[in-house]
C-alpha cells in the first residue's frame, strides 16, 4: 500500500493550518521584532516543542483521556486563555518603552525564557488535540503502521519548526525592525490587544 497520497494530502492540510495566523504566529512575531531573531527563532521551538506532546498524545488516544475528564479541559483553556492574555497586557504595558531599552534587556533573556513563551503560548489551547485527532482519524489508515506514524510526526514537526522559523527570520530583517521601531507604541497596542482577544475567545470557546 502506498502511502505517500496520504502524506501529501495531510501535509497540505497541516500547511494549510500552520500559516492561519493565531497565537503562536502573533507569538513569534512579536519576539523576533522586539527582541532578536535568536529569541524569535526560540519562541518557534517552544512552539514545536508543544506540537510534539498534542501529536503524539493524540496518535495514542489523548482525546479519549481528555473526553473522559471534561474538567481537564477546562483547567487547560483556563489557563491558556489566562497566559494570552497576561502577554497582551505585558505587550500593552511595554508598549511605551522605547525599542533601544528592550533590547538592551533582551541579553538578559535567556533561550530558555523566549522557548518558554512558545511552549507554553501552544500547550494552552486545549483545542489542539480535537484537530490533529480528527485529521488522523481522516487520513491515517486504522492500525497504521509505526513507521508510517513515525513519519507523520516527524513531517509535521519538521514543517512547523520551518515555518516558524522563517517567520522568526523574516520578522527580524533589517527593514521589517525600522519598520516596527517607527510604529512600535501602535504595534504593540495592536499585538497585545490581540493577544487579549484570542484569550478571551479561548476561554470563551466550547
Amino acid at each position: 500500500m502506498s502511502y505517500l497520497p496520504m502524506l501529501f494530502t495531510l501535509a497540505g492540510v497541516w500547511a494549510i493550518a500552520l500559516i492561519s495566523p493565531g497565537p503562536d504566529f502573533a507569538a513569534t512575531v512579536q519576539y523576533a521584532t522586539a527582541h532578536s531573531r535568536r529569541h524569535g527563532i526560540f519562541v518557534a521551538l517552544g512552539v514545536t516543542s508543544a506540537l510534539t506532546f498534542w501529536i503524539i498524545g493524540s496518535m495514542v488516544g489523548l482525546g479519549l483521556l481528555l473526553a473522559r475528564a471534561s474538567w481537564l479541559i477546562e483547567v487547560i483553556r483556563t489557563l491558556g486563555a489566562v497566559y494570552l492574555m497576561y502577554l497582551g497586557v505585558r505587550t500593552i504595558l511595554h508598549a511605551h518603552r522605547p525599542l533601544t531599552e528592550l533590547t538592551g534587556k533582551a541579553a538578559e533573556t535567556n533561550s530558555f525564557a523566549a522557548w518558554r513563551v512558545g511552549f507554553l503560548t501552544n500547550i494552552g489551547n486545549p483545542k489542539a488535540v480535537a484537530f490533529f485527532s480528527s485529521i488522523f482519524i481522516l487520513f491515517l489508515p486504522a492500525n497504521s503502521p509505526l513507521w508510517i506514524q513515525a513519519t507523520t510526526t516527524m513531517l509535521m514537526l519538521i514543517m512547523a519548526a520551518g515555518w516558524f522559523c522563517i517567520v522568526a527570520c523574516f520578522f527580524s530583517l533589517g527593514p521589517i525592525t525600522s519598520a516596527y521601531r517607527r510604529a512600535k507604541r501602535w504595534l504593540d497596542y495592536i499585538t497585545g490587544g490581540i493577544f487579549i482577544a484570542l484569550g478571551l475567545r479561548l476561554a470563551l470557546e466550547r
